[in-house]
């Protein structure tokens, strides 16, 4: 059975194997390039999630096959898109009168000619990669904005440096390895604010050092959009901001539960949809076309006398992201409860003016909250005095991660 079929059938299953067998499940099974394999191969490593990308890292450098390179070349491409670049594949092997290089990667209106390693034992001619540059310059590929991203596989890249910092195209070429590029794609999921995601992109670029200003400005951006993500996780929105939004209670809920409850919904979203969905952020997801988009927000039950039972907050943010898909849902997940509700972007933007907001001072979000008739869940409208019955918009999901209240 061809690897994306199979994919689709059985996704549990294929994250068990190790990556030299999916790329001999990938079509012919044979990786070179504008084949059928290399088509598949990208194409599934654009469904899978991050920390299987990790584990496929780990298995071109830990234990090399033929093509590991190659594949590794693929596995990096694919990491660059989940940090939001627009990326060009390169080519496995070389072609007469064409340019060499293993991805371009855009972003912010600068580009990364992207040099992938899996070793720096042998040296690496800086002057051929900076060729490729001029040339990707001359015939427009490229901006004028660009620099040179080595990625090596092994985190020992002593000689490489050196021979970075003796070049004279030392500013224009930057050193990561395969795993702190993991780790950037790790930190950009777990915050919210696309600004944050494209200061994070900036530690790619280079960077005069003598001025530190840039790098703390990544640091306190990065701290700060997941120390909120901490904060909210325990209520799926700003606690105390307004009468409406539910008090603060001293039983938070753990965190990994609720990233469980969300991917146990995402899983069950993208399998009634047909559609893989690939995590963008915390709360974003979206398909590998980027036209099916959701915002999956969780909320605990909440208990006090006459209080309502779950509550979210809707970001501007997240109606901007949805805006710009063809098929959107804001989905609410519940702890307690053993299905989740996707509400199409569509019916929800015909209600946003009927639901309470929060203004404040740099920020504000609207309340979504939800009563209870019995086993039927309703959106209440404030502003219009009615409600919106979610029974046909309902999504479910098992028992599993189940928080009582």
């Amino acid at each position: 059975m061809p690897l994306l079929a199979l994919w689709a059938s059985n996704p549990a299953q294929i994250r068990q194997y190790s990556i030299s067998q999916i790329v001999a499940m990938s079509g012919e099974g044979q990786l070179r390039d504008n084949t059928e394999c290399s088509t598949e191969l990208r194409e599934y490593l654009s469904r899978a999630d991050s920390e299987s990308l990790a584990k496929y890292v780990e298995g071109c450098l830990a234990a090399p096959f033929p093509k590991s390179g190659h594949v590794l070349q693929d596995i990096v491409n694919e990491l660059g898109r989940r940090l939001d670049y627009d990326v060009t594949n390169g080519r496995y092997s070389g072609v007469q009168g064409q340019v060499g290089y293993d991805g371009i990667w855009t972003a912010n209106g600068h580009s990364l000619i992207v040099e992938v390693k899996t070793t720096d034992t042998y040296r690496i001619s800086l002057e051929t990669t900076a060729n490729y540059r001029s040339r990707l310059t001359e015939t427009g590929e490229v901006g004028e904005r660009s620099s040179i991203l080595f990625v090596v596989g092994r985190e020992d890249t002593g000689d490489l440096e050196a021979q970075i910092r003796g070049s004279r195209h030392a500013w224009d070429v930057r050193l990561v390895s395969a795993d702190s590029l993991i780790k950037l794609v790790r930190l950009k999921q777990e915050t919210d604010d696309p600004e944050t995601a494209t200061k994070i992109r900036t530690i790619l670029t280079p960077i005069k050092y003598t001025k530190l200003d840039v790098l703390v400005e990544v640091m306190f951006a990065a701290a700060t959009d997941v120390a909120n993500a901490d904060d909210t996780r325990q209520l799926e929105g700003p606690a105390n901001d307004s009468d409406d939004a539910p008090a603060r209670s001293p039983e938070f809920t753990d965190p990994g539960q609720l990233d469980a409850k969300r991917a146990a919904i995402l899983s069950a979203l993208s399998e009634k949809l047909g559609v893989p969905l690939v995590k963008k952020s915390r709360a974003l997801s979206w398909d590998p076309t980027h036209q099916v988009r959701a915002v999956c927000t969780v909320s605990k039950r909440y208990v006090r006398p006459g209080q309502i039972p779950y509550w979210y907050a809707f970001h501007p943010k997240w109606r901007d992201y949805l805006r710009e898909a063809s098929q959107g849902f804001l989905v609410l997940g519940c702890m307690d409860r053993s299905e989740a509700y996707a509400i199409p972007f569509s019916v929800l933007t015909r209600h946003l003016d009927s639901l309470h907001m929060t203004e404040l001072e740099d920020r504000f979000y609207w309340h979504v909250k939800l009563q209870e008739d019995g086993q039927n869940l309703f959106m209440q409208l404030p502003k219009s005095g009615s409600t919106l019955p979610l029974s046909e918009f309902r999504l479910p999901i098992g028992q599993g991660a189940l928080i009582p209240a």
